[in-house]
């Protein structure tokens, strides 16, 4: 037996006498009378734009609830930890026991313990699957905090002294702390940026008057969207750049065991906030299986328009009637299993557009070879300055241009960096192997600034804008599972660096960087191309009529689709 539809989310719709034979056919007005929960425009207080003020009106960012802030410091918690804990990861696996430092620490030498090389461990989860359809986002976020705690701990016992003497017990322990702890950092992530996002309530444009000018401007709510993910992002690098440096500063004056105590201690702050806050936060409760069926309908719509011509197959993918088809208002003999309604159908169309604009990110992570730290400032500039300026001057700055200026400038971080190292290579003593040359260039050092500045720039365009859209286009009972999907992306990135790694060494990181920015060049550009017909539909987009599909409950009653029982 099915469990019962909660009241507040009921859609009644009186009884119309339908033509059973056919079901397509439109019932005469008289016979049809809806009945709407749902407010009318003006019953929460705000008054609506009009076409005309869609087109002509400044868009501004409405509130940030401050909840939304306290996930954002539990983001920081966690960023310190994890960027803490993996700076000293290659030091603590790769290099020797330094002679009289039982604890790894180098002081004015190298800091190691296990000289075993380098070796790398990375995990993938099914978590957000999981939030999505089971458990929800607070409660999966909190077993994630539990796995990533117990994998602290049993990192912080491999490098105690005792067991650090001993490499291969060390190396053992470090390994099962190292799984258990990518458990718990992949339920994190894949959830936590849908949370904060989710905090705030507004879904729909509403024109307000600016009290300090007196303008009529418009409140979006994807404007504030993109504002608390500049916050969220801004948080994230504050706590991985602190972590990183002083970890490294811990591994080396005292000992690796340090360096994994600061960071568990700053984690357990995670579980701390979200216990404090856990009534006050906006959570979507999980809703069934419904990736299963999203994958159904997308596999329903994909019926008789296989083709081994990859052209006509992505054309006949393309079609206007690829999701018109399979909408249930549509089909006169639907599955058992289409339980939803037309709009979550768009929904998930959306979402599919979405996954494909992801496809491009490997090309551009590709532009970072280790994890070069955002200022933190520039998040501030932009959504304080830049935009706001943009928005003055009419221009409006959808998320997919935003990602295109940001593989231009990563193109242009590279470029910086192959100007860079030639002049290197040109004026080093050693020539082409300046790594292996006692004296360094007589270059300002200074000048290494540069890409790092551009990267800054380019990942604040490209790499917010892609949580932002990961959650702004999903459903919202796929939200975790769309923002994970964007995640996986650096995965395959990571092995797209990984078959680069023969070019990233003397005499050869010329032919490096080149190569990496011709390609965010190529990639970006060849990005937009693909995808500038859907850039102008992002208001279109951003509008769709919100779906009453909820999943684990049965779907409302629909006169002109469902026969009389």
């Amino acid at each position: 037996m099915s469990d019962p539809v909660d009241p507040s989310d009921q859609v009644y719709i009186a009884q119309a006498h339908a033509n059973k034979a056919s079901l397509e056919a439109p019932l005469p007005e008289k016979e049809t009378a809806i009945i709407s929960t749902a407010p009318s425009v003006h019953d929460d207080g705000h008054e609506y734009p009009t076409d005309e003020e869609l087109r002509t009106l400044r868009r501004v960012a409405g509130k940030v609830q401050w909840t939304a802030y306290t996930i954002a410091f539990v983001e920081l918690c966690e960023r310190f930890s994890y960027y803490g804990t993996t700076a000293v990861f290659v030091n603590f696996i790769q290099q020797p026991l330094p002679e009289g430092h039982p604890t790894g620490a180098g002081y004015s030498g190298q800091s190691g313990a296990l000289g075993m090389g380098q070796r790398a461990s990375t995990g993938l989860t099914t978590c957000a699957w999981v939030a999505d359809e089971f458990w929800g986002r607070l409660t999966t976020i909190q077993v994630s905090i539990g796995f990533a705690m117990v994998g602290h701990i049993i990192l912080i016992i491999s490098a105690l002294p005792p067991v650090i003497a001993n490499p291969h017990g060390a190396l053992g322990c470090f390994a099962v702390g190292l799984v258990i702890f990518g458990i718990g950092v992949g339920g994190f992530k894949s959830n936590i940026a849908p949370l904060i996002a989710e905090q705030h309530k507004e879904t729909r444009m509403f024109v307000q008057t600016d009290p300090k000018t007196g303008e009529r401007v418009i409140v979006d709510p994807n404007q504030t969207v993109t504002r608390i993910f500049l916050y969220f992002y801004f948080m994230i690098n504050v706590g991985s750049l602190i972590g990183s440096i002083a970890m490294v500063y811990a591994e080396k004056y005292v000992g690796f065991w340090l360096a994994f105590l600061l960071p568990t201690i700053m984690f357990a702050l995670c579980p701390l906030v979200i216990f404090l806050c856990r009534n006050k936060y906006e959570v979507t409760p999980p809703t069934g299986s419904v990736a299963a069926k999203a994958f159904k309908l997308w596999s329903l719509a994909l019926h008789g328009r296989w083709s081994w011509n990859p052209v006509t197959f992505v054309k006949n993918c393309r079609s206007d009637d690829f999701w018109e088809s399979v909408k249930p208002s549509k089909m006169q003999n639907r599955p058992e299993w289409m339980t939803f309604d037309d709009q979550w159908v768009d929904e998930v169309r959306r979402a599919v557009k979405a996954c494909a604009v992801f496809l491009w990110y490997p090309v551009y992570c590709t532009s970072f070879y280790a994890h070069l730290p955002v200022f933190p400032l520039t998040g501030q500039f932009r959504a304080g300055f830049f935009y706001p300026g943009l928005r003055r001057l009419g221009i409006n700055f959808t998320p997919l241009k935003r990602i295109w200026v940001g593989y231009l400038i990563a193109s242009g971080a590279m470029v910086s960096a192959t100007v860079i190292q030639y002049y290197i290579y040109k004026t080093s003593p050693c020539g082409d192997h300046p790594s292996s040359c006692d004296e360094a260039a007589p270059l300002n050092v200074w000048i290494q600034a540069v890409p790092y500045v551009l990267i800054a720039f380019s990942e604040i365009f490209a790499s917010i804008t892609g949580y932002e859209y990961a959650y702004t286009k999903a459903p919202k009972n796929m939200k975790s599972l769309v923002q994970s999907l964007f995640l996986f992306m650096n995965a395959i990135s990571s092995a797209i660096q990984q078959a680069l790694t023969s070019l990233s060494a003397d005499p050869l990181l010329l032919w490096n960087y080149g190569f990496v920015a011709v390609l965010a060049f190529v990639g970006g550009n060849l990005f937009y191309l693909a995808h500038y017909k859907l850039d102008k539909q992002e208001d279109e987009l951003n509008k769709l009529e919100a779906s009453t599909y909820l999943g684990r409950h049965p779907q409302p009653r629909n006169e002109k689709t469902d026969p009389e029982q």
